[in-house]
């Protein structure tokens, strides 16, 4: 998906490296407009090349008085007023218009941080419905604050400390929160933001997966001639499946699956996921036994960013060879591999604002994305970089994806790789940690909570504990078990199990895998923790 398929109507969010940049699509695609996430020090071509009707700031870590903080490319003003644009700042966004527009914006003498009441000024555009006095609980993080507003620009909404909350200019199609109206926190915020955008902006909720699904099959059909073949890596994974099923629909049987046994799958996955590409899914798919390559290049490695890249690049080792093979069958090479990134893979990806890099911070390199060889001779075609996992499995349905294969937990296309802390290739970690898993998510599905959760899987620990089992000490294995509710990847809660479903589970563990005598729960959310380990 291309996002000018959708620009006429696209709300385009400009990334300044706040935590809660990703929320702000999510919430605008809930109400279902296009909306795209880029950086916020992008050229300004990037911005006149997507032409969006809205765009948004987002907040960030920054100051707007440190001299390398990050903010819109020289000509933004002038291309949006010529333009006709909204622009709509949220915290650090609101004080970066301030200040590139000429008012002035100083360190607070006091920080707000956390719930805070606003009361509204008078009669506004943003708050249309709203009188002079009425208040609402918003979600503030800030320190500096506004202290003198460009001329044209008026201050519609205060907190109870008295500081700047909203500004706006009407007439240049400016406005500003100094809050953040897409965390639930703010209780009225999507009331804000939907009103903002439906009233004030006047866009148009005519986005549909349907129409995601349309526009990628003529992409995909455009971008592939008519003669090509293509390669796709099957994980066994939502993803890969429904870009593969997507990719089927527009170019039929010149598409040609690769599945990949790299040694690092759950247990007895290989059959399990070959029997539904074969049975209800009706693919084509080569398996490829390739357990041996990736464990000898594994071996002796412990850093998870180094685990991550070694196995992108033998992936696409395997995939080259595979393009190769088809050469000889065919008598025409594959020139594009279609993968199932998704957009969560792409942000965490991405380096951030202010650090001589752009977009938001590196949390992990995707095998995908960062773990990509700049050598490699397959072309990518990723028909979900734009979509999250929700709007895939969304997808999915229209594309008559089995049901029980949509709701199968993520999966990481590292493997077990990223749950063996480690080395992966000592001892019999691999082995253990399978039968652990096993049990874990048996255990999840017998008690009826599988569809609850959004991701559950087990760990293993490089560390070994003291026990004590058939009346002997042990000096055994340590496992931990982790399970997330989220929407869509990017933030997660840890889920509460009734105390007796973990006791089964630990009782059944310690009793069954042979090496493991310990079991703890991980219970921290996503921030702080990534919901992998590694």
């Amino acid at each position: 998906m291309e996002a000018q398929g959708v620009k006429s109507n696209l709300v385009l969010i400009l990334d300044f490296g706040s935590q809660y940049t990703h929320l702000i699509t999510r919430r605008i695609r809930h109400l279902s407009v296009f909306s795209l996430c880029i950086s916020g020090t992008s050229p300004l071509k990037a911005i006149t090349d997507l032409n969006p009707r809205v765009i948004i700031l987002s907040g960030g870590p920054h100051s707007v008085h440190s001299p390398d903080s990050p903010t819109f490319p020289e000509g933004f003003v002038d291309f949006v007023e010529k333009n006709g644009i909204f622009v709509l700042g949220i915290c650090y966004g609101l004080q970066l218009i301030v200040q590139r527009l000429g008012g002035e914006v100083t360190v607070g003498e006091k920080q707000e941080y956390g719930r805070m009441e606003i009361e509204v000024q008078g009669k506004s555009a943003l708050f249309r419905s709203k009188a002079a006095g009425d208040k609402q609980v918003v979600w503030m993080s800030h320190g500096d604050e506004v202290v003198r507003l460009p001329d044209g620009f008026e201050i519609v909404a205060r907190s109870q400390q008295g500081s700047v909350a909203a500004v706006e200019n009407p007439a240049k199609r400016f406005y500003g929160l100094q809050y953040h109206p897409e965390v639930t926190h703010s209780p009225q915020g999507m009331e804000t933001l939907k009103h903002f955008l439906f009233n004030v902006c006047e866009v148009n909720a005519d986005w549909k997966m349907e129409d995601v699904m349309d526009e990628e099959v003529k992409v995909i059909k455009g971008m592939v001639g008519h003669e090509d073949h293509v390669i796709c890596a099957l994980s066994g994974g939502v993803d890969s499946t429904v870009a593969a099923t997507l990719v089927h629909k527009a170019i039929g049987d010149r598409l040609h699956c690769v599945f990949v046994d790299n040694g690092l799958l759950r247990y007895k996955e290989r059959e399990r996921v070959m029997e539904t590409f074969q049975k209800d899914l009706h693919l084509p798919v080569t398996c490829v036994d390739a357990t041996e390559q990736f464990l000898s290049k594994l071996k002796g490695v412990i850093d998870p960013e180094m685990k991550r890249k070694i196995i992108g690049r033998e992936f696409i080792n395997i995939f080259d060879s595979f393009a190769q093979d088809l050469e000889h069958k065919l008598g025409k090479r594959p020139i594009y591999l279609v993968q199932g990134t998704l957009y969560p893979d792409v942000i965490e990806s991405c380096p951030p604002p202010g650090s001589g890099r752009i977009h938001s911070h590196t949390i992990k390199s995707h095998h995908n994305v960062g773990g990509l060889p700049k050598d490699m001779k397959l072309k990518l075609i990723e028909p979900l970089k734009l979509l999250f996992k929700d709007e895939v499995r969304e997808l999915g349905k229209i594309l008559n994806v089995p049901e029980g294969f949509l709701k199968r937990h993520p999966f990481p296309g590292p493997g077990l790789a990223v749950r063996v802390l480690g080395d992966v290739t000592e001892g019999n970690a691999l082995d253990i940690l399978r039968q652990v898993d096993e049990i874990f998510i048996q255990s999840i599905k017998e008690a009826g909570i599988y569809d609850s959760i959004w991701q559950a899987f087990a760990v293993f620990l490089p560390i070994r504990s003291v026990g004590v089992q058939g009346d002997q000490r042990t000096h055994s294995h340590v496992v931990a078990l982790r399970a997330v509710t989220s929407q869509d990847g990017m933030t997660a809660d840890w889920y509460s199990f009734e105390h007796k479903f973990l006791d089964d589970v630990a009782r059944k563990i310690c009793n069954s895998v042979r090496g493991v005598n310990r079991v703890v729960q991980d219970i921290t959310s996503k921030p702080p923790s990534t919901i992998e380990w590694e």
